[in-house]
């Protein structure tokens, strides 16, 4: 491959050909207008709120994922395998292609296991940079309890030959969805505490990833 790809040259394979960043998070910020009333006032306050997704990815193949309206600097303290329950970080398993395509999928516990598939791009706003993730898919559906108590494998190869619409629980139906889909920023450990996706909306309403 190095041969054929890229001339025979490492180097050239390692600007070139689309990786996976494991030297800090990748971070999707998201904004939404939320209207209400204020008691005794016939105008609609309006406010923005503000939710991040947050990636941090292995090189054996697993990632851990995390939603939460708290900062970067917050967050990056409890994104590793060792966090707590409280902590709302889930672990799944990812695949990546030769073209920089991802595949993803983890299990949401409770009542009901519901399984969240991914699916992301790899780009890069200088060349071999890969620090921009684009979501191309997020998919939310059922998982069949005692199935899922039988299988020994990752997730991806539980799911590899579902359709996207598939579930296997009829009371957790498949959803495709449309928000929250901004592309992921790739923000290094040693600037987790000074990265400007740390700042309120107040002084950054929308935050373009570029």
């Amino acid at each position: 491959m190095v041969q054929s790809l890229y001339d025979s040259s490492w180097r050239k394979m390692w600007v070139q050909r689309p990786r996976i960043r494991i030297d800090g998070l990748y971070v999707s910020r998201n904004t939404y207008i939320h209207t209400g009333i204020t008691e005794w006032q016939f105008k609609k306050t309006v406010n923005v709120v503000c939710y991040y997704r947050y990636l941090r990815f292995f090189p054996t193949g697993k990632f851990l994922y995390k939603i939460s309206p708290q900062k970067v600097k917050d967050v990056v303290k409890c994104m590793h395998l060792r966090a707590s329950k409280g902590d709302s970080v889930f672990k799944g398993d990812y695949t990546l292609s030769g073209d920089g395509q991802i595949e993803m999928a983890l299990l949401y516990p409770g009542h009901r296991y519901t399984l969240v598939r991914m699916r992301l791009r790899v780009r890069g706003t200088t060349i071999g940079a890969n620090n921009r993730l684009d979501v191309l898919k997020i998919l939310t559906t059922g998982v069949n309890g005692t199935e899922l108590g039988n299988w020994k494998g990752n997730i991806l190869e539980l799911v590899e030959d579902w359709e996207e619409n598939e579930t296997h629980d009829p009371d957790v139906p498949a959803v495709s969805h449309s928000r929250g889909l901004t592309p992921f920023v790739f923000v290094p450990f040693e600037e987790a505490d000074t990265s400007v996706l740390n700042l309120p909306v107040e002084k950054m309403d929308y935050f373009v990833p570029g």
